[in-house]
């Protein structure tokens, strides 16, 4: 059980953080449908882990957190929550196949012929597009009853509830602390999914044994953190500011002990969707539906992927701990790639090329300047495809669990 008081991923055979160098973080997007694209990222990872120590390996058991939003959150819950003989409830090589099988039902294309655009559009204007009956009664049937405080790493999950205004973090370090915040995973993966204008948001309540309650009234956490990263950064750090023992070894201002692998789920940057001129013209309805998309919601959550990227990107590289920290994202997808909720046969089979391709690209970083991914440079003139990095990072992820189960040995 991972817990504020307990060793992280401990029920992974994981020993905690303080057994070794590094706090290890995967984070994952938002992004509907192009969930599909960290999908086939993490499944290459996996394989390189189980290269290495053995077909039983699973990302749990590397990752002192795995944090993900909307679509995210569900991969990040799929990763870490507990199915058969104490495994996770998926291996990542299983985690597309779920989207192959199911995205066509949780976003069903809707009306066909002549009128279809202007019939979806007076869908939009009446309510979200998606009952989300078919999302919901699926993570319910995946998840059953199981909680925030049973997963087998630690998950960071972010959602923001509209009643209070805030965003709010699910995080399985505080489910000892907050006992209220220790709620089903199904309704935290319903909650963190829930994207303005495509799904309904979602109200639940949870109960502590001492009769107390909380509701919590919650939409997409993509409207507060799409990319996680800081956030599950920042749990971290709210831990060793409390002397959680399994972080005892850290100092909470220096993140050069951390290594992070954040994944984004793609963007069409360079078909550069909207001018200024364009948006002059809009009202609050050319705001919230233009030619099939949601310019509102497109924006919001760029934003805050790509605020989270310059951030960490800037830190890391002031530590001079450039090689700990590693973003993979494409921002070259086309405008049909890009949507959140296409998941005809032909663009879902196309998101999974595309994150197959993804791992041949370079490494690249965010320019300042112009707001796009350029390759990464190293002082040779050369580059790194995102590949060869993933290789190197799964080998700083084995080293660091042999070093913890050493350490933990030698001192029992």
């Amino acid at each position: 059980m991972a817990s504020s008081s307990t060793a992280v991923g401990s029920t992974s055979n994981n020993p905690p953080p303080s057994c070794g160098k590094r706090i290890t973080i995967l984070c994952i997007d938002g992004g509907g449908v192009r969930g599909l694209i960290p999908a086939k990222i993490i499944e290459f990872l996996e394989k390189q882990l189980q290269d290495l120590d053995g077909g039983e390996a699973r990302i749990a058991d590397y990752f002192d957190v795995i944090s993900g939003t909307s679509t995210g959150g569900l991969i990040a819950t799929m990763l870490a929550a507990p199915g058969e003989n104490n495994k996770p409830l998926f291996a990542a090589k299983d985690i597309a196949d779920f989207y192959l099988q199911n995205s066509d039902k949780i976003f069903p294309q809707h009306r066909a012929g002549f009128l279809n655009p202007a019939l979806n559009q007076l869908d939009a204007f009446t309510g979200p597009r998606y009952d989300g009956k078919f999302l919901h009664s699926k993570i319910r049937e995946l998840l059953g009853d199981k909680k925030l405080s049973q997963t087998l790493t630690n998950v960071v999950i972010p959602t923001f509830d509209i009643k209070l205004l805030q965003p709010i973090f699910f995080s399985s370090f505080e489910t000892q602390d907050i006992p209220l915040k220790n709620a089903l995973l199904s309704d935290i993966c319903i909650g963190t999914s829930a994207a303005p204008t495509y799904l309904p948001g979602h109200y639940f309540e949870t109960r502590d044994g001492q009769g107390n309650t909380r509701s919590f009234n919650l939409i997409d956490g993509g409207v507060a953190a799409n990319n996680p990263t800081l956030v599950a950064m920042n749990q971290v750090t709210k831990q060793i500011l409390k002397s959680n023992k399994d972080f005892e070894s850290y100092k909470p201002v220096d993140y050069s002990h951390f290594l992070v692998i954040s994944i984004g789920t793609g963007s069409a940057k360079q078909e550069e969707r909207y001018s200024a001129q364009e948006s002059a013209r809009w009202g609050l309805l050319g705001w919230l539906n233009n030619r099939g998309k949601t310019p509102i919601v497109d924006i919001f959550t760029q934003a805050s992927s790509d605020m989270v990227d310059i951030h960490a990107s800037v830190v890391f590289q002031a530590l001079e701990s450039e090689g700990q920290y590693l973003r993979i994202q494409d921002d070259t997808l086309t405008d049909v790639a890009a949507s959140v909720d296409n998941s005809t046969k032909e663009n879902l089979n196309n998101l999974v090329r595309i994150g197959e391709n993804l791992l041949e690209k370079p490494v690249s970083r965010v320019n300042l300047e112009t707001g796009k991914s350029e390759p990464v440079v190293d002082g040779k003139g050369g580059t790194m495809s995102n590949k060869e990095r993933l290789v190197q990072f799964a080998q700083k992820l084995s080293n660091e669990r042999k070093h913890r189960h050493e350490n933990l040995a030698s001192s029992a």
